[in-house]
């Protein structure tokens, strides 16, 4: 697999994950989804869930499987946000790397394929899904209500990985 392929998402939404649609995982087959937490489900650092994210995770999980997986190494935080939501969650969980959420779809008792991976990074949440076989979403990032170091630092990054995937001809 080349490196355009591996950063290749099957979907790129420019939406806010809650405008991903039962519609939309009905069409793909989708029986699961594997969600990223900072910037995907709340901004980097903050712990308060929208409104937006927790009315749609409150309709998706009645017909989805649903996981919190993050590379954060605050396991006090992942912890709060996961249990606010009342999901199944690991932190530290160094994607692009496979093995936690290999662990996430053995818990789900799903095939990588009925799953999507959802973040707002390429270089992580897209490669890792990617070499799973997931159906993989890209989604826009939640703007921080407090900017800091580290979000600013992830904006960065982001743009990047989105400048390398554009320049390598992904159209995202």
């Amino acid at each position: 697999m080349h490196l355009w392929q591996l950063i290749t998402p099957d979907l790129v939404l420019r939406k806010p994950i809650w405008f991903i649609s039962p519609a939309l995982l009905a069409q793909n087959n989708l029986r699961g989804l594997v969600l990223d937490v900072d910037s995907t489900i709340v901004g980097d650092s903050e712990t308060e869930i929208s409104p937006e994210v927790r009315q749609w995770v409150d309709v998706t999980r009645h017909d989805i499987n649903i996981w919190l997986i993050s590379n954060n190494f605050s396991d006090r935080r992942i912890q709060s946000i996961a249990e606010s939501l009342n999901l199944p969650y690991r932190s530290r969980a160094g994607k692009p790397s496979r093995r936690i959420v290999r662990q996430a779809l053995e818990a789900m008792g799903l095939r990588a394929s009925e799953v999507g991976m959802v973040g707002d990074r390429l270089f992580t949440d897209t490669i890792a899904g990617n070499r799973l076989g997931m159906f993989t979403i890209l989604v826009e990032p939640i703007d921080n209500k407090t900017s800091s170091w580290l979000s600013e630092r992830s904006r960065v990054l982001r743009n990047w990985e989105i400048w390398i995937a554009r320049r390598s001809g992904v159209n995202v």
